[in-house]
């Protein structure tokens, strides 16, 4: 499969890396570039997506970038990888639904390799782990399609500051926490990233 990977070791703004999709959307909208799985962390923001309402942001000192993926409300930053892609589903099935759950199945397979069990939820996009009988948030999952090519991705909490989400209300659910993998199992997850891709490529 001829995919562009990227993985960036110093964190990037996360303006910048948008900019960087849009670009890349065009030219391979253009046939001009190949598709790519860039993964990253990024430098500490909150993002709200289309379907972001006010009322989701708790502390109102914090900043925000608006951006057009769809999802809510969150935070990215240090400790959590950030899994972007340009995806061209002319190559695949016109299926958006189809391809959000191909992403929840590699997250998912993923985890299973560290012997963590996680779910998706129909109701509530993203990956879940049931922890102590109480149902918590390990990855969000925010894309946009445009001309039938997906961008955008999904982040995945591996050991960032659990209080940065106490700003606001992650993804707009109010009811249920946020966690990471090193709560959940505090373990080496050097490999994670490899195994993402090798995942995500596998599900393609």
């Amino acid at each position: 499969m001829n995919i562009e990977i990227k993985i960036s070791k110093k964190p990037i703004e996360y303006s910048k890396a948008i900019k960087y999709l849009e670009a890349r959307l065009e030219k391979i909208k253009e046939k001009k570039a190949k598709e790519i799985i860039w993964l990253l962390e990024h430098t500490e923001v909150y993002t709200g997506g289309s379907s972001f309402k006010d009322e989701e942001i708790i502390d109102k000192n914090i900043e925000l970038i608006k951006t057009n993926r769809g999802g809510k409300i969150t935070w990215h930053g240090p400790g959590q990888i950030v899994c972007y892609f340009v995806l061209d589903l002319h190559k695949r099935e016109k299926d958006i639904r189809k391809f959000l759950t191909l992403i929840e199945n590699s997250i998912i397979s993923t985890l299973n390799e560290y012997k963590i069990k996680s779910f998706s939820d129909k109701k509530n996009i993203g990956i879940w782990i049931k922890n102590k009988k109480e149902t918590k948030k390990v990855a969000a999952i925010g894309i946009r399609v445009k001309s039938w090519i997906a961008y955008h991705g999904f982040s995945l909490n591996v050991n960032n500051d659990l209080k940065k989400y106490n700003k606001i209300i992650p993804c707009g659910i109010k009811l249920k926490k946020v966690t990471n993998l090193k709560k959940i199992k505090n373990i080496s997850y050097r490999d994670l990233k490899k195994k993402l891709v090798r995942n995500l490529i596998n599900n393609l």
